[in-house]
């Protein structure tokens, strides 16, 4: 039934109530007969639009016996969030009802702009330190470098509060400021540094060559210029020569905008289908296909995922595999297959409400599932012994090369030490594109030209 003729009778119901029952310290009866003229129309009403009268009935009366007689004082309008967030939580985990600073940070999220200073930062020793400032950021305008360790923020030290809660204290409406308490690395005293707070970009797309050829592109989580920067991220790889393999790190990403996973994914495909959303009706199924042009002209392409690649991620991991475009290396996947949609409502509030299951292209459901890697690799320390490390130029009095070439370093025992899942995902990588080389030169020397020769 219309959504604008439920609201208006269960408002009109509750206030029947409200305006009927005194507010009491005790309890009391309940009174049937609270309003004769306006209750009959109103259950008549209910009965055509098959709203169930006597629920609503009992919610009402609930709602006027806390008031009431509960030992302190409510607010109603806590007491009625509260309720809709019951609604909601009985429905599934990811519905839920955002009030206006939610729905704020929500926005925030998926547009990946608020007003800031332009840090990433970590926790040490119980103070914030900056990992990085971003470009052309009131903080790297300040000076502020990767080290520096921030003591107070405004007039709060830092000291006892978690990262979200110093992060919250540096971001505001652009154009306020902040004064920080800094001690840079290598300085004995702390120094006071104002900013002024202005737009800041979050960046979800990292990207580095791990070797000549293979490349890394991380995905942090997908917000609507998620596609746009994957893309530049990848130009920018080949701005010397193209790329022979990609590693495409989905780990520990939960997701986020469904057309940035679209985006992504197409940027790997020729054709097909990517995923496909199904809701309550039949009718209202919608499919996201790809369009022509691989950026990496099927060079071969590695996914890496872990327990925490969900939802969005999930639905990149699992185009690209039903469509044998990439490996996925790592553990299963989170396994979240449903698709939200955010509803805004008056009040600047919101209701973020389950509407539809995604499938993969094969029209496989990853909900409470995940996706299965094609190499499982799973998280391990690595200690590497001596012996195997052990090389002819570690040892003392060892000969020089006679064309005076330095001794090589090997880089993948480092990535291994720092980061086996990645190692892994770059040997396997390495072996495709190996493979594919060796293919190519056994296609080309036993081509019909060279077996005309010899014959």
């Amino acid at each position: 039934m219309p959504i604008a003729k439920t609201t208006a009778y269960c408002a009109a119901l509750l206030l029947t109530f409200l305006m009927a029952s005194p507010s009491i310290a005790a309890p009391a009866p309940a009174d049937n007969n609270t309003d004769n003229r306006t209750q009959p129309a109103l259950d008549e009403q209910a009965k055509k639009q098959g709203v169930p009268v006597d629920e609503l009935r009992a919610f009402a009366e609930v709602l006027e016996r806390i008031r009431g007689a509960y030992i302190e004082k409510v607010d109603d309008r806590e007491l009625l969030e509260s309720a809709i967030r019951g609604m909601l939580y009985e429905l599934d985990p990811h519905s839920n009802y955002l009030t206006p600073d939610q729905f704020d940070d929500l926005q925030t999220v998926t547009t990946g702009e608020f007003g800031g200073l332009g840090i990433e930062v970590t926790m040490e020793n119980g103070f914030v330190k900056v990992v990085t400032p971003v470009d052309d950021s009131p903080a790297s305008k300040a000076g502020i470098q990767s080290g520096d360790l921030i003591l107070k923020i405004d007039d709060t030290f830092v000291k006892g509060l978690s990262l979200n809660e110093a992060v919250e204290l540096m971001r505001g409406k652009i154009g306020s400021k902040v004064e920080l308490m800094v001690l840079s690395d290598g300085d004995d005293n702390p120094h006071q540094v104002t900013l002024t707070r202005d737009r800041i970009q979050m960046h979800s797309v990292r990207a580095r060559m791990l070797e000549p050829g293979l490349g890394y592109l991380r995905i942090s989580q997908f917000q609507n210029n998620t596609g746009e920067d994957t893309r530049k991220a990848i130009e920018k790889l080949e701005k010397d020569a193209p790329l022979k393999g990609l590693v495409l790190d989905l780990r520990n990403n939960p997701g986020g905008v469904l057309n940035g996973a679209v985006e992504v994914s197409d940027l790997f495909l020729n054709q097909g289908l990517i995923v496909y959303t199904q809701g309550r009706e039949e009718s209202s199924r919608n499919d996201f296909k790809a369009t022509p042009g691989d950026m990496l002209k099927g060079a071969p392409l590695v996914v890496l995922v872990n327990g925490g690649t969900a939802s969005a991620s999930e639905i990149v991991s699992g185009a690209l595999q039903d469509q044998s475009r990439a490996i996925i290396v790592g553990s299963r996947t989170f396994g979240k297959g449903s698709v939200q949609t955010v509803l805004p409502l008056s009040g600047d509030r919101a209701l973020k409400l389950t509407t539809a299951r995604y499938y993969t292209p094969k029209g496989r459901s990853i909900q409470a599932e995940g996706i299965t890697p094609d190499i499982p690799v799973e998280v391990a320390k690595v200690e590497l012994r001596h012996d195997m490390q052990l090389r002819e130029a570690d040892l003392p009095r060892h000969l020089d090369n006679e064309n005076g070439d330095q001794p090589a370093k090997n880089p993948a025992n480092k990535l291994a030490l720092e980061d086996y899942p990645l190692s892994q995902a770059l040997a396997i990588l390495k072996g495709i594109v190996l493979s594919r080389h060796i293919s190519a030169d056994n296609g080309a020397n036993n081509s019909p030209d060279d077996a005309s020769a010899s014959q």
